[in-house]
This record gives C-alpha cells, structure tokens and sequence, in this order.
C-alpha cells in the first residue's frame, strides 16, 4: 500500500516561514509536518510513500538524502574523511520524491505520479499540510467495502475563534473553543482508485474541483466519517497550536 502526498504548494498564508521552505517543511515541535503525517501512516502499517514536490522541492530532497544526520549524533573525523553515525534511528521507510512543477495544481501533481501508482489496487492521498488521529485502516476497510473508486475522510472542523455566551446584550461568559456548524467538509485524507487519474485533464486541474465533483455526480465518492482530532496547518496560528499540543505532550495525531 501507497500514500501519496502533496508537498508542492507555496503556503502563502503561513509565508513567514515558506520564504525559505516549503509549508510541509515547517515543523512542529521540531520535525517538519511532513515528518509527523508519515509516522501517522508508518503507525498503521502503510510505509511506502510517493512525496508530489514542488515550491523548494530540493529542501524535501536534502532533508531525505540527510535523514540520518537530522536523526542521529555524529562524529565527523575530518583528519581521516570519516563520518560516523552513533544510535541509528531508521525508519521502515521508502520515500519516493517527484519534481510535479512548480506551479502544477493539486490534481495535476496527482496525476505526474501515475507511473507510480498506477498497478495499486488502490492508494492514500493526502495533503502535507495537515495531522489527524484517522484510522487509515479502518478508512481502507470502508473504501474496499463500498468498491466505489474514491473515498474522502469527512471531518467537522470546529469553529475558528472564541465565542461569547450571551443572554440579551449581556455577556454571561466566554466558550474558548467553540463547536462549528456540524457541518462535513473534505479532511484531506482519501483512498483512491488509480482509475481517479482519468478524470484528472493535465497539470491546472485542481483535484478538489472538477474530478471530485464528477466523481460525486456518478456515485463513485463515499465520505468515511472521522469524529476525532483534525487540523491542518494554514496559518500562523495553526502552527502556533500544533506546537502546543506537541509541547504539552498530548499530541492526538501521535499515534506511534
């Protein structure tokens, strides 16, 4: 099994960052979110994974060719031309990067990695922008089920600011992190077919447009319903958040 992962995206509304990197570069407590959103896969068993690079695409690449040196001490023995690697931490990991062009949209990266997916029975795809405690088992067992060719997790994202409790105009107290509409959006976490690919034109479709909504016009795209932690990362603030909860040691999203 296949996840593939968006990572080519500018990340402009979190650019105080994604000046020098791209936005699945920037880290949470210190690993970049690309990092946690392969644990959350690795932790379900699903270690093979496709990276859609684009924007800075040679930083993934680096961090990748140098994953042990980010990972591990190391004693350079620069008299000898000598690296050591002391208390190596792999990872079961196969990371395959492609270049999809800097300004192809979602679903055209999608479809630049056909040849690497294309005899899957089927595949995850994501975003790199963004965690959850999803059961990506359960998701697969869902998708294999329904035998339809797309499945997105569905999620209800809270609401984004505090609300104030009100009785008339008086203020009767303050809900810090208020529930949102309960409303379904797209969570960013599908099991796909690659027959998707053919409704895929080439490089400026986006993949949440046209092939999703004629995926759902014939039937073919079933919501498996997530009711834990989602968030992704889009602004400043969001980062700001998932470092706390990393911080505090109760990250939902960690899984292993």
């Amino acid at each position: 099994m296949k996840a593939v992962i968006l990572a080519g995206g500018l990340g402009t509304r979190i650019s105080e960052e994604t000046h020098l990197k791209p936005k699945p570069m920037v880290e949470i407590g210190g690993k970049p979110i690309l990092w946690h959103i392969l644990k959350i896969y690795s932790a379900q068993g699903i270690n093979d994974f496709v990276i859609c690079c684009g924007y800075k695409g040679y930083v993934i690449k680096e961090y990748f060719a140098n994953y042990f040196l980010h990972m591990s001490d190391v004693t350079f023995d620069m008299k000898n031309n000598h690296m050591e690697v002391h208390q190596h931490k792999v990872e079961p990991w196969r990371v395959t990067l492609v270049d999809t062009g800097e300004e192809t949209l979602t679903g055209g990266r999608l479809k630049r990695v056909k040849d690497y997916i294309d005899s899957e029975e089927c595949f995850c795809f994501t975003y790199g922008d963004g965690v959850a405690d999803i059961d990506i088992q359960a998701s697969l067992q869902f998708h294999r089920n329904h035998g339809k060719l797309a499945t997105v997790t569905a999620v209800q994202p809270p609401g984004r600011y505090g609300a104030l409790e009100t009785e008339g105009d008086e203020i009767r107290g303050f809900i810090e992190k208020p529930e949102g509409d309960g409303g379904w959006i797209n969570g960013g976490f599908f099991v796909l077919s690659p027959k998707v690919l053919d409704y895929i034109e080439g490089d400026n479709t986006g993949w949440e447009s046209s092939p999703l909504m004629k995926l759902a016009d014939e039937g073919n795209l079933m919501a498996f319903k997530h009711y834990g932690f989602w968030l992704p990362m889009d602004t400043l603030r969001d980062n700001n958040r998932l470092n706390e909860l990393w911080n505090s040691g109760q990250a939902p999203w960690r899984l292993w």
